[in-house]
């Protein structure tokens, strides 16, 4: 790869993360950041593509922030060529919000010996995509307001389905929600000390994405947790990113109030990002691939993926 080259992947890396580290320096979460917004008695989801596919990891957060910082209320974006293939276009003077595509090539080297040799070259490019707020022409479905939510009963029942299939082990008594890896057990505060309902699921989804660094699950080292500040920071990120995601899988909105311990984190994150600009992108594939692990663990969905 040029040198060009990395140092365009690396203004990728620095001009996002300096983006968020702005808005955490404002004491705004941006994985957060969305159900603050105007979004009450809407359907809280991830952000869509033009074909209802779901976006991940990073790309959730950048999309999120971006809808809050514009005030788009719908979840669907597409890029410039994909409105005009739908026969319609995007508005004189509208911009763009960035999103990223990472993957990998092949290809053959020679090497000191004259043998060839298969290199794996990662890459990774920003591409632009309009919220359809954005665009005009588009048939009529990509307009409507989404549904309403659901009612708040059966949307916690359905959260207590999700977290029971995982095989977790839940024990509930005490102050403090952590996982203990030593007893591979996660622990919680009673129920009824929570605000509500949502806050519970927003702090045992978070405890979750902790659950899923286990060997035998995802596997993410915490030997060091207890010990680095530094890695304790990475992977509280993880978990809020984590916890983030699964939320709105679940059609739940998070704690608007942050909990007592994310001061210290916030500051934590702000020196990691300060000092790595690919940090956040690390969080963001990890908590993709750990939200990614608890939906494997539900039946449904394990049939889904059999069926096709």
């Amino acid at each position: 790869m040029t040198e060009k080259k990395e140092g365009s992947r690396a203004d990728v890396y620095a001009r996002i993360t300096d983006r968020i580290v702005a808005d955490l320096e404002k004491g705004v979460r941006p994985w957060v950041q969305p159900w603050s917004a105007g979004h009450a008695g809407r359907r809280i989801t991830r952000p869509l593509r033009h074909n209802g596919e779901a976006y991940s990891g990073m790309n959730v957060l950048l999309l999120w922030s971006e809808a809050l910082a514009r005030g788009f209320t719908s979840p669907t974006w597409m890029t410039f060529k994909q409105a005009i293939e739908l026969d319609a276009h995007v508005r004189k003077g509208e911009s763009g919000a960035t999103v990223i595509y990472a993957s990998r090539f092949t290809r053959t080297e020679t090497d000191a010996s004259g043998g060839e040799i298969e290199r794996d070259i990662p890459f990774l490019k920003t591409y632009s995509v309009f919220n359809v707020e954005q665009i005009a022409g588009l048939p009529d479905h990509f307009y409507r307001q989404p549904a309403p939510a659901i009612d708040p009963i059966q949307r916690i029942d359905h959260a207590d389905r999700f977290f029971a299939n995982t095989g977790s082990v839940i024990r509930h008594g005490g102050p403090r929600a952590f996982y203990a890896p030593s007893t591979d057990h996660i622990q919680m505060p009673p129920f009824e000390t929570f605000r509500d309902a949502a806050s519970y699921v927003a702090v045992l989804s978070h405890e979750h994405i902790h659950w899923t660094a286990d060997p035998r699950r995802v596997g993410r080292d915490l030997s060091r947790y207890a010990k680095d500040r530094s890695e304790r920071a990475r992977e509280e990120l993880v978990a809020e990113i984590g916890s983030a995601l699964i939320c709105a899988d679940l059609g739940i909105v998070p704690e608007l109030e942050p909990r007592p311990d994310h001061a210290s984190y916030v500051e934590s994150w702000l020196q990691v990002l300060h000092g790595d600009k690919r940090a956040v992108f690390q969080a963001a594939a990890h908590a993709q691939r750990a939200a990614a692990f608890l939906h494997g663990l539900q039946p449904a969905e394990a049939a889904e993926r059999e069926a096709a």
